[in-house]
């Protein structure tokens, strides 16, 4: 069984950044975490989680499709923050649920960089499992 401790953070694919900086920056109160322009990504602090923006012609951005829409889709993933994070544990308890999971990396997130895996919900929505920073995989 995991233990879910709330969301790290969610990603948002954008063709106007700019247009998403200033609304959660100067709507909804967010701050600039940090930028990585090779990336195209743009990392808001929410309290506790991160809010992601990236650009749709970055290296992240092209990877996800066409762009939000009618045909597309906006939300690249959303991120649980688990503790404990055992991976070996955590890959055998999606196993045994007949989920398919990718590697466990060490990724970025509202508490810093810890390890992480990805996995795919039944609608095909991202989901990325994140433990605690600096925690080893």
């Amino acid at each position: 069984m995991l233990s879910i401790r709330g969301i790290d953070h969610l990603v948002l694919r954008s063709a106007d950044v700019p247009a998403l900086l200033r609304f959660y920056v100067d709507v909804l109160g967010c701050t600039l975490e940090r930028e990585q322009p090779k990336l195209g990504l743009t990392q808001l602090r929410a309290g506790a989680s991160l809010i992601d923006l990236v650009t749709l012609d970055g290296p992240l951005g092209k990877a996800g499709g066409a762009g939000p829409g009618p045909e597309g889709r906006n939300l690249d993933h959303f991120c649980l923050r688990v503790e404990p994070f055992d991976a070996q544990a955590i890959a055998a308890h999606l196993r045994a649920h007949g989920v398919e999971a990718g590697p466990v990396e060490s990724r970025y997130g509202a508490e810093g960089t810890g390890p992480s895996i990805y996995l795919r919900d039944p609608d095909g929505n991202v989901v990325e499992l994140k433990g605690p920073p600096d925690a080893r995989v």
